[in-house]
């Protein structure tokens, strides 16, 4: 009974926090990277197409990404999405690739982005400590029902705390490591 409650847990906090590196991965630095492009949705013959679907992405320096369509015919498209998403990119095409010079992060859009990483960061907090009320709640539930003795309870309390100073001793280790990566130049 407990081994499914921590079981559970365990799966949703890993959940979480495999979603707050996605969103940490969104979030702009000074750097190019592949995953900028992600919410770039292409017309491609009337389908709203996810770009990384149309073309390959890479970064052959750090402050331009290269974009090689699969289909030459949709370079005019795909150069549009990439304006039409307002992500500050500029792209330019020679008809078979598209060059999209990464301009660098102004100081001032730095700080924007460091308190966006905090508050992606305390975000992923409370989805944690969410995670943990419903297991004291499971273990409360079980000793309620005498399923498990009070001393088990405690027990039980205190490793879904351990549980959940980890996982946002994690997040909080994710959320430095992305403001340093945001600030350096």
């Amino acid at each position: 009974m407990l081994e499914e409650v921590f079981q559970s847990m365990n799966t949703a906090v890993e959940k979480s926090r495999d979603a707050l590196k996605q969103s940490l991965s969104r979030i702009r630095t000074g750097r190019a990277n592949a995953a900028m492009l992600d919410p770039v949705r292409v017309d491609y013959y009337g389908t709203r197409t996810p770009l990384n679907q149309l073309a390959t992405i890479s970064t052959p320096e750090p402050r331009l990404l290269l974009v090689k369509p699969f289909d030459r015919t949709a370079v005019s498209a795909i150069e549009k999405a990439i304006q039409a998403a307002d992500l500050g990119l500029n792209p330019t095409s020679d008809g078979d690739l598209i060059r999209i010079p990464v301009p660098a992060l102004t100081e001032e859009r730095r700080k924007e982005m460091v308190k966006l990483v905090r508050k992606t960061g305390e975000e992923g907090k409370v989805v944690v400590r969410n995670h943990r009320r419903d297991g004291n709640e499971a273990i409360k539930k079980l000793e309620t029902a005498s399923d498990i003795s009070k001393d088990e309870a405690a027990r039980a309390l205190k490793q879904m705390q351990d549980i959940t100073d980890e996982a946002i001793a994690e997040v909080d280790k994710l959320v430095k490591a992305k403001e340093d990566e945001v600030t350096e130049i």
